[in-house]
């Protein structure tokens, strides 16, 4: 097992059990107490757990990574609310950059049920085949390593393609938002490094998000919150966060 992996399983037995042990994980993962120290240490510089004595306890709440099927069936009716906003930003013959996002999956179907003529790039499986019948939608399919747990593609043959385009506006998927060091996350390393490049190709990028993600982490830290063109949440963000977020 990778350190990525191992990093990944032990935020999701942190947020299942709210607490680890040094000794317990040493024996899980078959690999000295020191080596989990250093993991949990890296986890605690992160603001995802607090060391105690012979383990940590969860400092923030760390979602575990959901496959695909499972992400898309949570939550819709928010979900929902952020891809209306996403689509009233859209104007017609734009090029525009789809991330593996749920909510990305829902603003998807409802350019299929618009009149809107765009330019459509994708990494994600499920946004690829929405669109696939859409005779007024031009489709571009980034290849790439397949990430089967996100279903999508990722990684160095993904960068390289969406670097050929000129994206007028990219809507970008995060497993959560990390304020107190303004980053964006996820739970790969390859997915992360792939929405950084994403960023990097699109005049505008917008983050699309449900509220809550202001208090999940992902382990992985792919870029700043100042770098965004905006935010679309589906809901008013508390005054604290807010607060925080002016300050950007």
């Amino acid at each position: 097992m990778f350190a990525q992996e191992r990093l990944r399983a032990i935020t999701e037995i942190l947020h299942t059990e709210k607490k680890v042990l040094v000794k317990n994980l040493s024996k899980k993962f078959n690999i000295s107490e020191d080596a989990i120290r250093k993991d949990l240490k890296l986890l605690e510089n992160q603001g995802i757990l607090k060391r105690t004595y012979g383990g940590g306890i969860l400092e923030k709440q760390t979602p575990a990574f959901e496959k695909v099927a499972e992400r898309n069936a949570h939550n819709y009716d928010k979900k929902e609310q952020i891809a209306e906003k996403a689509f009233s930003m859209l104007q017609n013959k734009e090029t525009i950059l789809l991330d593996i996002s749920s909510t990305n999956l829902i603003l998807a179907q409802k350019i299929v049920q618009s009149d809107l003529s765009l330019t459509v790039i994708s990494n994600s499986i499920d946004i690829l085949h929405a669109l696939s019948k859409d005779e007024k939608t031009t489709l571009i399919s980034l290849g790439g390593m397949y990430f089967q747990l996100a279903g999508g593609f990722v990684g160095s043959e993904t960068i390289d393609s969406v670097q050929k385009y000129n994206v007028q506006k990219t809507f970008l998927g995060s497993c959560g938002v990390d304020l107190k060091t303004k980053s964006l996350t996820t739970f790969n390393v390859e997915d992360g490094n792939t929405k950084r490049a994403f960023m990097e190709s699109g005049r505008d990028v917008y983050l699309v998000m449900e509220s809550k993600k202001f208090h999940y982490d992902g382990i992985y830290k792919f870029a700043s919150v100042d770098q965004l063109t905006g935010i679309i949440l589906d809901e008013k963000p508390s005054d604290a966060i807010e607060k925080q977020l002016a300050k950007l």
